[in-house]
């Protein structure tokens, strides 16, 4: 793995610690005064701002201003999220067949966090491997492409 991609990994990871705490932090506060699923909408927008422009100037250093990288950020979240939904629902199916012998796992609350792990786990690949390669790929490795 060579230097800028070790770098970049780093700091993908750093920016998406910044967008859940954002996305947590918000989701806390809103459900104060909001109904949850308002306050998680909010929350989750909130932070997939921070996220995209974390990645966008400190992750993948990029500094033109392109509407499209925005519209093909957010198409990649949406399918993202699916992705995320999907496969925790999946997790959840398949889990509990796969933990039924092992005792400490056998039970909803680790089924439930196995699942969302390996959803986030999934997201997290693709996320980065679509903003790298798609979202935010600089003029220079365009024209090398071409």
């Amino acid at each position: 793995m060579n230097n800028k991609l070790k770098k970049e990994l780093c700091r993908f990871i750093i920016a998406g610690c910044c967008a859940v705490a954002t996305d947590c932090l918000f989701y806390y506060l809103l459900s104060h005064f909001l109904d949850l699923s308002i306050s998680k909408g909010i929350s989750f927008l909130l932070g997939t701002i921070v996220a995209y422009l974390i990645n966008k100037y400190y992750t993948f250093e990029q500094k033109r201003k392109s509407k499209s990288e925005i519209v093909r950020f957010l198409g990649l979240y949406i399918s993202t999220l699916v992705a995320n939904i999907f496969v925790n629902k999946i997790a959840l199916i398949l889990l509990p067949m796969i933990f039924k012998y092992i005792l400490i796992l056998n039970n909803f609350e680790m089924i439930k966090l196995f699942a969302f792990l390996c959803a986030t786990g999934t997201s997290t690949i693709l996320n980065f491997i679509g903003q790298k390669y798609w979202v935010f790929v600089s003029k220079e490795q365009v024209d090398n492409a071409l």
